[in-house]
């Protein structure tokens, strides 16, 4: 297969979907950042404990979205995508080609790495840029690219054929539609890592939890409610020592 495109074709994108060959290697990209696969399980768990997945749903860390262009297989592995429906369970594979197999995916999201302007490269050529892939070849409805250190979000959405960058609403967040969520940033700490996070709002600005915060909720919970139950022994030793100064029996009141 050849490893570059063929500059006379590169003005003109001829775009198919195709299975990938059964010997096709796809590359391991490295993780750049240890909390990377933090925030992404992040992004999936709280989905998941709220009820949102469905099994037709197609939600993936350093999954494999695939096309042909100009007769070469183009591969790029986001480091989360959504996609709403797809024909089949994939499985235990890493690769999915969009149309062919199901939706072409409804969001894509990237955390910035350390390979400076990787994220917005707009580059036709062989292989494409991630930028160029997503919008012009894929044609992904939302790009979002996150800088977890410093706790920025770009949310850039598909106008025209071009990505436009979007701005938060007055709680800084944006809103998904194929989702019917809120996304947008939180400050916090889990699984040790203290730091900023991407996080899902539903419509009434209820943040979606972590399992975690759920079992924080239930102790918080537990604990009023041994209070309660506390405050009203208190109570009721306090009317009997009451009763009992009055000379009355308390296992013996009057009854009317």
């Amino acid at each position: 297969m050849a490893t570059k495109l063929d500059q006379t074709k590169a003005l003109q994108l001829v775009i198919s979907w195709e299975a990938l060959p059964d010997d096709f290697q796809l590359e391991d990209e490295p993780v750049e950042n240890t909390g990377q696969p933090i925030v992404a399980g992040a992004l999936r768990e709280s989905l998941e404990i709220s009820g949102f997945i469905q099994p037709q749903m197609l939600i993936a860390s350093n999954f494999g979205l695939c096309a042909t262009v100009n007769g070469q297989f183009v591969v790029k592995a986001p480091d989360w995508v959504y996609v709403r429906c797809v024909n089949q369970a994939l499985g235990e594979r890493k690769s999915y080609t969009p149309n062919l197999e199901g939706d072409v995916p409804e969001v894509v999201i990237e955390f910035l790495s350390d390979t400076d302007g990787q994220e917005y490269s707009v580059k036709r050529t062989y292989p494409p840029g991630k930028w160029f892939f997503y919008e012009q070849i894929l044609q992904v409805p939302i790009y979002v690219i996150f800088d977890s250190s410093a706790g920025l979000l770009e949310f850039y959405q598909l106008e025209n054929g071009r990505y436009e960058l979007k701005q938060p609403d007055e709680n800084g967040r944006h809103w998904i539609d194929a989702m019917k969520l809120f996304l947008g940033t939180w400050q916090g700490t889990k699984e040790a890592r203290t730091g900023y996070w991407l996080r899902w709002w539903d419509q009434a600005s209820n943040l979606l939890p972590w399992a975690v915060e759920l079992i924080e909720q239930e102790r918080q919970r537990a604990e009023q409610e041994r209070q309660r139950a506390e405050q009203e022994r208190e109570q009721k030793e306090r009317l009997i020592a009451f009763l009992q100064s009055q000379g009355i029996d308390p296992n013996n009141l009057p009854t009317k």
